[in-house]
């Protein structure tokens, strides 16, 4: 194989770093944050962050603002990411969750790194800001539906 057949993996392996290290690079930025003003508060902050985990936005900022940018308007140089700010693919919610899963085009398939929960959040969290408005959540067991078999 020659020529362009032997640069979609390596795109696709490349968008991957960038969003892994972009998430990375927030993940420590987070760590940088002020401690609660008592133990007891650092406990509960901690529980409730095991507990629930990330948010669908912090998840969306760690992982996907690097690319899609953290306005959801998407970007266009060395790559084309698509603009997730009034996309209508995102009125059913088994397409953003199928595309996280699976990958597409240069999108690395980032569902393998992520829970059934995870997916659901950040899925829900694009479907309803940047000028979205799909009320219809999508929930876990969908999610895992859709996971490609093992």
């Amino acid at each position: 194989m020659t020529g362009s057949m032997n640069r979609k993996p390596a795109l696709a392996l490349a968008v991957g770093c960038v969003a892994l290290t972009g998430a990375l690079a927030a993940s420590a930025g987070a760590q940088n944050v002020a401690p609660p003003a008592s133990p007891v508060a650092a406990d509960a902050d901690a529980a409730a962050t095991v507990m629930s985990g990330p948010s669908g936005e912090q998840l969306y900022m760690r992982i996907c603002a690097a690319c899609h940018m953290p306005d959801g308007k998407g970007a266009q140089g060395a790559g084309f990411y698509p603009a997730l700010a009034g996309n209508r693919r995102l009125g059913s919610g088994t397409y953003p969750t199928y595309v996280i899963m699976n990958g597409l085009n240069g999108m690395p398939p980032l569902g393998e790194l992520m829970t059934d929960e995870q997916v659901a959040e950040v899925v829900n969290y694009v479907r309803t800001h940047f000028g979205n408005d799909y009320r219809d959540a999508v929930l876990p067991d969908k999610v895992s539906a859709l996971r490609p078999a093992q």
